[in-house]
């Protein structure tokens, strides 16, 4: 999945490298690509990013996550180029609109039907003016994405809609589907 995620990132105009951080000690097989360079993970989501912003020197950043192996070429240009056309803006994420009724629930017990009209399902990539996200990770470190840190800091995260399927392979049956659509990126 990685290298699925790799080849999309490499074959996007404009992207000097990609830098992946790895758990320590980890066989992953990374070191022969041109513009792959590999870092340390952390023990946490935002000691990872950390040591891989450490290793770029851009304007803007990517965070995509390996587990979202649909990724095309395509829609890492778009929101770099929404990101870009928006001064005031932080960040931009690619999302997808919520089509399932939403509940918010205690327990077994339903407390509340969302309005669904309003809600998006985040995901990766997530670009960042490089200078922001450093920011904000030096301020908050518990989030389940970066676009989080940004709004906790006070800054202004875009969404774009990531069109085709983005799917997070989070099962064996989310990896088969993915292999499936994976020929027709």
């Amino acid at each position: 999945m990685i290298a699925w995620s790799l080849d999309a990132c490499l074959a996007c105009e404009g992207v000097a490298g990609v830098v992946v951080a790895v758990p320590t000690g980890c066989e992953h097989g990374l070191g022969g690509r041109a513009r792959v360079r590999t870092v340390d993970g952390g023990s946490t989501r935002a000691e990872s990013v950390a040591n891989a912003l450490a290793a770029v020197d851009t304007e803007y950043v990517a965070i995509h996550d390996a587990a979202r192996p649909l990724l095309t070429p395509e829609l890492l240009q778009d929101l770099v180029a929404v990101l870009a056309a928006d001064s005031d803006a932080d960040a931009v994420i690619a999302a997808a609109p919520l089509t399932d009724t939403v509940k918010k629930v205690d327990g077994n017990r339903v407390e509340e039907t969302l309005d669904r009209s309003r809600l998006w399902g985040a995901q990766t990539p997530q670009v960042f003016r490089t200078a922001a996200l450093r920011a904000a990770l030096d301020s908050h470190d518990a989030a389940t994405d970066e676009a989080m840190l940004i709004e906790a800091a006070g800054g202004k995260v875009l969404i774009h809609d990531s069109g085709a399927p983005n799917i997070k392979v989070t099962t064996p049956l989310d990896l088969r589907i993915a292999e499936l659509l994976l020929p027709d990126r």
